[in-house]
């Protein structure tokens, strides 16, 4: 079916004069999630991913995913056509280079009919304006205004248009009059008279607003068009009911069809726009007829330093969570080895212990739970395909969050079932102080992720091991969980923004693992409040606290393998867990979490 489907990609693009045709993971909002109709990359190659790119010639088709997703796309493209690009490894091509080397040595074949194909409306307007600029070099063109897979797709799946619904601000901490006049600071900080937003997030931020138009991630499809005086929301009117229309014509906010904003924007003229080339599609670029100011959105720094009352509130968040996955914790480890458990037994029993939860809204993204050499892949998901049974023995990996009116959570346990290998467990030691060392880190103001991140790598790398990823990144309050702009990673990508400055208030995740193919998966993560510490001579030194309240699981540590810090913050981190959740345990597993958070 796949392969077929090329081909009738192919035959589309023969009829129009196009070369290449190149199919992102994305939506009209370069969102990181997208909703099922814009699903058009996993249609045509049917790599199930959250990230790729798929390049399609008239001679070959091609992936490209990054290192959480090795080890998936190459077993969900066997028997297919499409060749695996690992991203960021040795020796292999980024997309840009690709296309760039094929047209090069195809342009003379084509003459001046080479054609690079895209759906302008998906692709990130930078890339855009790249693969524009290397036709304009190769006299070739671009084709940019149909999206070719709809042509394929058969009962494609309609778009979305949930309710909104507002968030209050005794949740928010912020009003949206509030919001919109801090931006207007930035804009005038930058000499900008328009601003043009398309991230999601970022709108639902500023207007205090949420709804479901992407499975997990509670926002509403939307643009929005601001100057100094008014502020134009973009949206289906499907989305809104009387009570949120009242609320923003409350606030003063116009609401306009969908799609009127790239007409709108064509009507600019004399003025200075602000607009993050990273965030808007080409489309949108294409629209706007006045002079750019291409920076990050402001939206984005403002909305990652958590305000007092959402940091309070993330807090509660936390204690909710907390006390769901230690309870499925107790669950895990008393009915392991008694009652056939497979791994989506164990994401159902985490979902609802969750949902019993106080303003419980959703979880915060689809549960992995994966046992033994499945939890080597990053991003596993198990279904009636691939759900294995859990044994009394080896590690289960359960990555889950939930979504709650006090904010989101995002939290990876590996648990250990039953016996363990030598090397497991000196591999989960391992993981636990990366964890723990990254967690108890002190720094001048100033420092960014790259700067930090050695400390949770560190112990990896003294045994020659790594992992493909990041090692973490802000959490957004009732929004997406990957959030940026800050971040823990070493490696400088051109492609990837530079993580920001620690700001007191942010919130970022800290998360080492190992994944050794065939064999098994551990990572263990908290979610860390950058706060002020000490000042001095020196300067303004900072300090994370951890506020992930889960025990960390002693079955699968070998102490003699850490170091008296280590055991100490270890120890430390027990001690706050059990004081935080016991509360809310039953009385057997209040006695139980005091064991599993003893010290060592």
């Amino acid at each position: 079916m796949r392969n077929k489907r090329v081909n009738e990609l192919r035959t589309l693009m023969k009829e129009r004069g196009i070369s290449v045709y190149i199919i992102p993971t994305s939506d009209y909002h370069q969102s990181e999630y997208i909703s099922d109709y814009f699903k058009t990359r996993q249609f045509i190659t049917g790599f199930t991913g959250s990230a790729g790119t798929a390049v399609v010639t008239m001679e070959e088709a091609c992936l490209w995913t990054d290192g959480r997703y090795y080890i998936q796309a190459e077993k969900e493209l066997q028997g297919c056509e499409f060749k695996l690009y690992k991203m960021g490894m040795d020796k292999v091509p980024t997309v840009r280079e690709y296309i760039k080397e094929y047209v090069k040595k195809h342009t003379d074949k084509y003459k001046d009919k080479f054609c690079i194909g895209f759906d302008g409306q998906v692709l990130c307007a930078r890339d855009g304006m790249d693969y524009e600029r290397l036709a304009e070099e190769n006299h070739a063109r671009i084709y940019c205004d149909e999206d070719l897979i709809d042509r394929l797709w058969d009962n494609r799946p309609t778009f979305p248009t949930s309710q909104a619904y507002i968030l209050e601000e005794k949740y928010s901490g912020k009003s949206t009059a509030d919001k919109l006049r801090q931006v207007r600071e930035k804009m005038k900080e930058r000499k900008a008279d328009v601003h043009v937003l398309s991230d999601v997030c970022d709108i639902a931020w500023l207007l205090n607003i949420r709804g479901n138009d992407i499975r997990h991630v509670p926002v509403i499809l939307s643009c929005l068009l601001m100057d100094m005086e008014k502020c134009c929301w973009y949206v289906k009117k499907e989305n809104l009911n009387e009570k949120v229309l009242n609320y923003l014509s409350d606030n003063h906010i116009e609401v306009r069809d969908y799609d009127l904003i790239y007409q709108d924007l064509q009507k600019i003229k004399g003025q200075k726009l602000l607009a993050d080339l990273g965030r808007i599609n080409y489309k949108l670029k294409s629209s706007i007829n006045t002079e750019l100011i291409d920076t990050a959105n402001p939206e984005q720094l403002l909305k990652a330093v958590k305000n007092p009352t959402e940091v309070e509130n993330i807090k509660i968040a936390h204690i909710k969570d907390g006390v769901a996955v230690t309870k499925f914790m107790y669950w895990l480890k008393h009915t392991i080895g008694r009652e056939t458990i497979t791994e989506m037994d164990a994401a159902q029993c985490i979902n609802q212990l969750r949902a019993e939860q106080e303003h419980y809204i959703d979880i915060s993204f689809d549960t992995i739970a994966a046992y033994g050499e499945n939890a080597a892949m990053m991003h596993y998901e198990a279904d009636n395909t691939c759900n294995a049974i859990l044994e009394p023995k080896g590690f289960l990996l359960v990555d889950s969050g939930g979504h709650y009116l006090e904010g989101s959570t995002d939290i990876t346990r590996t648990f250990a079932l039953g016996e363990l290998s030598e090397e497991e467990r000196k591999m989960f030691t391992a993981v636990v102080r990366s964890n723990l060392n990254l967690a108890a880190a002190k720094f001048l103001y100033g420092c960014t992720g790259e700067n930090l991140d050695i400390l949770a790598r560190e112990p990896l790398w003294e045994l020659g091991i790594d992992y493909r990823c990041g090692t973490g990144h802000g959490n957004g309050y009732l929004l997406n969980v990957h959030e940026g702009p800050n971040s823990f990673r070493w490696r400088i990508q051109e492609t990837i923004p530079r993580a920001a400055v620690f700001e007191e208030g942010m919130i970022t995740t800290d998360e080492p693992g190992v994944y050794e193919e065939g064999k098994y998966g551990i990572r263990i993560e908290n979610e860390l409040l950058c706060k002020r510490a000490i000042k001095n001579e020196y300067g303004q030194f900072m300090e994370f606290e951890t506020i992930t309240y889960v025990p960390i699981d002693l079955d699968a540590i070998n102490a003699e393998e850490m170091t008296l810090r280590e055991k100490n913050i270890l120890n430390e981190y027990h001690q706050k867990v059990y004081r935080t959740i016991s509360p809310y345990l039953t009385d057997n597993e209040k006695e139980w979490l005091k064991y599993n958070t003893r010290r060592i």
